[in-house]
């Protein structure tokens, strides 16, 4: 007999949670949104609350988790269109670029999670800093791929030219941040071998 294991089954209220804090987090900030008001808002009680996240920083953490797997998961799905690295880059800025320019857009929720979680050793810092090296390994991988001569070097530029995106994006013209960033990346790009 043959069996598979699933993760646990999610809760509904578990969901309502992640989905009211991602809400409530990016648009009002970590720190001026309380657990009163979470469950509050999520319809749940303070002891479901509890069951599903130790403390609130555990919600935070699981908020920026669930971030994250949605962007790997949107670069895999482009990945899959073809193995083309170049075109992999630049369909990680098109999205990026779509997002800074879209309706409610308050930067980037890792960016600012890491703004009210100094403390590298906070697991909320460090979840952040877990993304941040994927995207730049992802970034790393593809560059070199396409005959960048140093895809590390390359990779950390368009890391740092996406947070500045991010930031003029929210604070200055979100569609010039967007071309700003794009002709950036272009710049980058220009170095790997057709």
């Amino acid at each position: 007999m043959t069996t598979t294991t699933a993760g646990p089954r999610p809760s509904a209220a578990r969901e309502r949670l992640l989905a009211t804090a991602a809400r409530l987090f990016y648009a009002q900030g970590i720190g001026a949104v309380g657990v009163d008001r979470l469950v509050a808002e999520a319809g749940v009680t303070r002891a479901t609350f509890y069951r599903h996240f130790p403390g609130k920083d555990d919600l935070v953490v699981a908020w920026l988790r669930a971030g994250d797997e949605a962007v790997r998961a949107a670069v895999q799905r482009s990945a899959a269109v073809d193995d083309d690295p170049v075109a992999l880059v630049r369909r990680l800025v098109a999205a990026i670029g779509e997002q800074v320019c879209g309706a409610g857009f308050r930067g980037c929720a890792f960016i600012n999670a890491a703004a009210e979680f100094p403390d590298p050793a906070s697991a909320v810092h460090r979840a952040v800093r877990e993304h941040r090296a994927w995207l730049t390994a992802t970034l790393t991988d593809a560059l070199g791929r396409a005959g960048h001569p140093d895809p590390a070097a390359g990779a950390q530029r368009v890391v740092v030219l996406r947070d500045g995106a991010m930031v003029a994006g929210y604070l200055d013209d979100p569609v010039q941040a967007r071309t700003t960033f794009a002709a950036g990346v272009e710049e980058v790009l220009s170095l790997t071998r057709p």
